[in-house]
């Protein structure tokens, strides 16, 4: 193993780098770590694996505002009493008392109504033979997936997306500038919740927020405050992740079109689709931790305070692991990735996403026979969130 000053240093802060580049897989070779700007990166599966379930260290996104000028207001206090971010017995009580809501029967019941979406949103540009693939699909599809999973009038899509993209301005490094268009996105998103809340407590139904409403472990319930916050971070983070990770699900077939007729004669791989989109492709393309104490792993000598940034992008097609690193939907053995994270704080909704996701890519395979680039894709960086922000795509008639 290479000394703390002999590894390989990633510059995560240049607007050029990406978790894909030439020299990221370099740097796994050499090493299963690379010293960074912004502490470490892990690079390789096995290393990956083993930290994320080190209880040594705790996540490591919740200081992001206060790095960026940010340290009170109503966006550290959501953020702060978001899950993601909850360690110990808070994350645990929590967590308890959302699991009934996040199912894998809650999923089944609603694949009808994904895949009836689904299509309602291809017959508008399957006739042109063309179509721009984030606003026209990925987009409305993430957001009316929400809409169903929480009760709300479908067509109020743009609106909740609009304040989802709004709030996700948090993310990135001007915070401050941004902060008054954050704080209104977070307040309505707040509105929809206080809706729902009250709506579900006064007429309970058989669904998601009816559940998280009545949720019950040993006489505990979520208070109205966590209730709220559950779900705007709900609403966030799958609207987002979604619409990002269809988005890079079409790019990847475009890249191996042989898999995309495969899916459409075969529909049944659908599940099988989502995971290896996910392995090669996760828009969470790395997971952040930070050091809750002075440790050694490997050999290494790891400060308190330091941030890890663990790759998920590299260690999924980690040679190591992976014999067969290459896309192929009929893989049925592959090492489970990381696109959910993993450890104690993996995805909460990982069935929605996976649910949804895994009844679109059959219908679009089979409806969108040997789609191609039809113009210039717009990208976020290829580092933390990534995906296509417009992915002009064309395709021939079924």
């Amino acid at each position: 193993m290479p000394s703390a000053t002999e590894a390989p240093y990633l510059d995560l802060s240049d607007p050029a780098f990406s978790v894909d580049s030439e020299e990221v897989a370099n740097a796994r070779e050499r090493s299963w770590y690379a010293r960074t700007n912004y502490g470490l990166a892990v690079l390789r599966y096995e290393q990956m694996a083993a930290l994320l379930k080190d209880r040594r260290l705790r996540q490591g996104s919740w200081a992001w505002p206060a790095l960026n000028g940010v340290d009170a207001g109503p966006l550290v206090e959501w953020w702060n009493r978001a899950l993601l971010n909850l360690e110990g017995d808070d994350h645990r009580r929590i967590r308890k008392l959302l699991n009934p809501a996040f199912t894998p029967g809650l999923v089944k019941g609603l694949a009808p109504r994904f895949r009836d979406l689904a299509g309602e949103l291809i017959d508008g540009f399957e006739p042109r033979g063309r179509c721009e693939f984030v606003s026209e699909f990925a987009e409305p599809y993430a957001a009316r997936v929400i809409a169903i999973m929480l009760g709300i009038p479908e067509e109020e899509w743009r609106r909740l997306s609009q304040l989802s993209g709004d709030l996700g301005l948090f993310l990135g490094v001007n915070i401050a500038e941004d902060l008054e268009r954050i704080e209104a996105g977070l307040e309505g998103l707040y509105g929809y919740a206080d809706e729902l809340i009250a709506a579900r407590r006064s007429d309970p139904r058989d669904d998601f927020v009816t559940t998280l409403v009545q949720a019950q472990v040993d006489e505990d319930r979520l208070t109205h405050e966590e209730l709220r916050v559950s779900i705007v971070l709900l609403v966030f983070g799958g609207m987002d992740t979604t619409r990002n990770q269809l988005g890079l699900g079409m790019d990847t077939f475009m890249r191996h079109p042989g898999q995309w007729r495969l899916l459409a004669e075969r529909p049944d791989l659908g599940a099988n689709a989502v995971e290896e989109v996910m392995r090669v492709a996760p828009t969470v393309t790395w997971i952040t931790r930070e050091a809750l104490e002075d440790l050694e792993f490997e050999g290494l000598e790891i400060e308190r305070g330091t941030t890890i940034h663990l790759l998920s992008s590299q260690a999924g097609t980690d040679p190591r692991a992976f014999a067969e690193p290459g896309f192929d939907i009929t893989a049925d053995d592959r090492p489970r990735h990381f696109g959910f994270g993993g450890g104690w704080h993996h995805c909460i909704g990982h069935f929605v996403a996976r649910g949804d996701m895994s009844e679109a890519f059959p219908l679009l395979a089979q409806r969108m026979p040997d789609p191609r680039p039809a113009g210039d894709a717009r990208w976020l960086p290829r580092s933390g969130n990534t995906g296509p922000l417009e992915l002009p795509v064309a395709f021939g008639p079924r």
